[in-house]
C-alpha cells in the first residue's frame, strides 16, 4: 500500500521530580540537604531509513511517547534520563506542525535525524536550594513536562526527473522501458494511482532516478482528481519530462494537453511552472501520430522549444532523449534547500510577556508561559516551595501588575490549572 500522508501525535518525556531529603548518618548532627535532581525526559526523534518508501506504518501507529525521566534520590543521586523514542521515515519526508502550520523538518538524506519534541528537564532537588539564609530547604521541583505536538507527515518522492502529462500519455510505459521499474500498465486512463520510481542506467557513469507521476487533469491545482496528492511529488524533481500523446488516442488535442498541464503546474506553484522541461512526443509508432508530427513540431518550433519524438513501446528515439536528460541534469542548478522553522529546545527562564485579565469582580487570570511552567514544576506540598513560588511572582512583577489592575487581598488568581488567593504582602526575602 502506498501512503504518502499521515497524521500523528507525539509527546516527549516529562522530567523526573527532584527529591527532598537530608543526611541522616550517625555522628553527623544536623546533616544538610542531599536530595538529588530528576532525570531529563526523553526526546521524540525522526530518522531517515532508506529501506522505507511509504508512510504506511503510521496508519497503524499514530501516537509516539518518549520515556519519562526518573526521580531524584537521596545522597544527591540524579535520576536516570528517559530514553528517546526514534521512529523511522522514508527519505523525502516533510514534517509539519499542524498547530503552527509550519514545516519543522525536511528529511532527505540517509540516516538524517531531527528532534521533533524535546523532553522536559528534571526538577532540582533540595540540595540545589541550600543557601546561607536557608541551610535546610524543603524545596524540590517537579519535572518539566515534555513537548506535545500533532504532526502531519508528507512524503515527497526524491527523484531527479519527473514524468508529467495527461492520463494515458504513456508515462508508465516509458518508465518501464527505460528502467527496471514495473508499474501497472493498462490501456485506460488513471491506471497509475500512485507515483512509481525507477533508476535509469544510461551507461557506466550516468544514471538518474525517474518518477512516474500519475496523470494530471484540468483543475489538478485545486485538488481535482487527486491533484494535490500527485503534484506534491513533482516539487522535488530537478527536471520535468513532459509526455504528450502525439497519437491522441483518447480524442484530445496534443497541443491543448501540453498547455493545460503547464497551466496546472503554474497555478499550483509559480516556481514549478517555470521548472526546466523536456518535451517528449510519444506513440510515434501509431499512424495517427505520424500524421500530426509535422504540425505539433511546428508548434514547439514557434515556442523555440526542442522536442523529442519517441515510442515508449518500441523504444524508438530513446538514445537522443537520454542524452538530453543527462545534459540537462548536469547544467540545471540544484533546487534550493527548503527553509523551515526548527523546533527550539525549551529555555526554562526565558523572558515571557505577562497578561492580566479580569474574569469577574474577584477573579483574575494570569497568562504567562514562564509562570505556568513554574506552576507545573512547583511541589505545593512543601511550604518552602510555596514560599519560593510566591517570591518568583513578586520578582517577575506579577504581584505589582495584579495590584495595578485592581486585585485585592482575598481575590482569586488563576495561573494555568491552579487557583491561588492573592495576598498582598512581602516577607523581605530574595528568591
Amino acid at each position: 500500500m502506498f501512503v504518502d500522508r499521515a497524521t500523528i501525535k507525539i509527546k516527549a518525556g516529562t522530567g523526573g521530580n527532584g527529591r527532598v531529603s537530608f543526611r541522616r548518618e550517625k555522628f553527623v548532627p544536623e546533616g544538610g540537604p542531599n536530595g538529588g535532581d530528576g532525570g531529563r525526559g526523553g526526546n521524540v526523534v525522526a530518522r531517515v531509513d532508506t529501506g522505507l518508501q511509504t508512510l504506511v506504518d503510521f496508519r497503524y501507529k499514530r501516537i509516539y511517547k518518549a520515556e519519562n525521566g526518573q526521580h531524584g534520590d537521596i545522597k544527591n543521586m540524579t535520576g536516570r534520563s528517559g530514553k528517546d523514542i526514534v521512529f523511522r521515515v522514508p527519505p523525502g519526508t516533510l514534517i509539519i506542525d499542524t498547530n503552527l502550520n509550519l514545516p519543522i523538518a525536511d528529511l532527505t538524506e540517509p540516516g538524517q535525524e531531527a528532534v521533533l519534541a524535546y523532553g522536559g528537564r528534571g526538577g532540582r532537588g533540595n540540595a540545589r536550594f541550600a543557601s546561607a539564609l536557608n541551610r535546610a530547604p524543603e524545596i524540590a521541583e517537579k519535572g518539566e513536562p515534555g513537548e506535545e505536538k500533532e504532526l502531519m507527515l508528507e512524503l515527497k518522492m526524491l527523484a531527479s526527473v519527473g514524468l508529467v502529462g495527461y492520463p494515458n500519455a504513456g508515462k508508465s510505459t516509458l518508465l518501464a522501458a527505460m528502467s527496471a521499474a514495473k508499474p501497472k500498465i493498462e490501456s485506460y486512463p488513471f491506471t497509475t494511482l500512485s507515483p512509481n520510481l525507477g533508476v535509469v542506467q544510461v551507461d557506466l557513469e550516468n544514471s538518474f532516478v525517474m518518477a512516474d507521476i500519475p496523470g494530471l487533469i484540468e483543475g489538478a491545482h485545486t485538488g481535482s482528481g487527486l491533484g494535490h496528492d500527485f503534484l506534491r511529488h513533482i516539487e522535488r524533481t530537478k527536471l520535468l519530462v513532459h509526455i504528450v500523446d502525439l497519437a491522441a488516442v483518447d480524442g484530445r488535442d496534443p497541443i491543448e494537453d501540453f498547455e493545460s498541464i503547464n497551466q496546472e503546474l503554474s497555478l499550483y506553484s509559480e516556481e514549478l511552472g517555470q521548472r526546466e522541461q523536456i518535451v517528449v512526443l510519444n506513440k510515434i509508432d501509431l499512424p495517427d501520430a505520424r500524421e500530426r508530427e509535422d504540425q505539433v513540431r511546428a508548434y514547439f518550433a514557434d515556442l523555440d522549444k526542442k522536442c523529442f519524438v519517441v515510442s515508449a513501446l518500441t523504444r524508438e528515439g530513446f538514445e537522443p532523449l537520454l542524452k538530453e536528460i543527462i545534459y540537462q541534469l548536469s547544467v540545471v542548478p540544484d533546487l534550493p534547500p527548503m527553509v523551515f522553522t526548527p523546533t527550539a529546545e525549551f529555555i526554562f527562564d526565558e523572558a515571557r510577556e505577562i497578561e492580566i485579565e479580569r474574569q469577574d469582580g474577584e477573579t483574575w487570570l494570569v497568562k504567562s508561559s514562564r509562570l505556568e511552567r513554574h506552576v507545573l514544576m512547583t511541589n505545593f506540598d512543601h511550604r518552602d516551595s510555596v514560599r519560593r513560588f510566591q517570591g518568583i511572582m513578586r520578582k517577575i512583577g506579577v504581584d505589582d501588575l495584579l495590584r495595578e489592575a485592581g486585585a485585592k487581598p482575598g481575590h482569586t488568581v488563576i495561573i494555568g490549572e491552579m487557583e491561588f488567593v492573592f495576598a498582598d504582602y512581602d516577607d523581605g526575602q530574595e528568591y
